[in-house]
């Protein structure tokens, strides 16, 4: 039986559309992509998950008082759907540790640079870039890590480096 994975997204989607190409490319083994979250009702990820028919929802953070109310819907959301492991995609929500416990060593994290640069509270998204450029760093890249209770300090899985033209913005 494939694992079941859900993508937890909050914007374009472009990792959650690798992962989808990778599917159809036969890349992911023992598993597939089982359901696409949103934060964001208005993220063109929805979109993408309705075209490679992932079912998909939305758990909007602002219909919740904190991350954590909302860690604990999302978390009840992934266990109806008999989730195995989780995928943070651009997911621009911090969780909290009802997640970890429910899903140990079962959620992975694209962080856009190279842990532990630019890592921890406040570093996510184009914010990581304009750090990045503002340091003058020669090389950046990505990691994937397992998610743990400390902000971008679980144990790294990959990472893949590359240069930083004269020329790059933070997009």
């Amino acid at each position: 039986m494939p694992k079941r994975i859900a993508v937890l997204v909050s914007g374009g989607g472009t990792n959650l559309q690798a992962l989808i190409d990778a599917q159809g490319r036969g890349e992911i083994v023992g598993g597939e992509l089982s359901l696409v979250i949103s934060s964001n009702p208005s993220a063109y990820a929805l979109e993408r998950a309705e075209k490679a028919g992932i079912p998909h929802c939305v758990v909007a953070r602002k219909s919740y008082p904190s991350n954590q109310a909302m860690t604990v819907a999302l978390t009840e959301k992934l266990k109806e759907a008999r989730i195995d492991l989780v995928v943070l995609a651009g997911f621009m929500v911090i969780l909290t540790g009802e997640m970890v416990q429910a899903y140990p060593n079962a959620i992975l994290n694209v962080h856009p640079a190279l842990i532990p640069s630019f890592a921890g509270p406040g570093c996510y998204g184009l914010h990581v870039h304009e750090k990045a450029l503002e340091y003058g760093v020669k090389l950046t890249g990505a990691t994937v890590h397992f998610v743990s209770e400390e902000c971008d300090g679980g144990p790294i899985v990959s990472q893949k480096a590359v240069d930083v033209l004269p020329d790059d913005t933070p997009e």
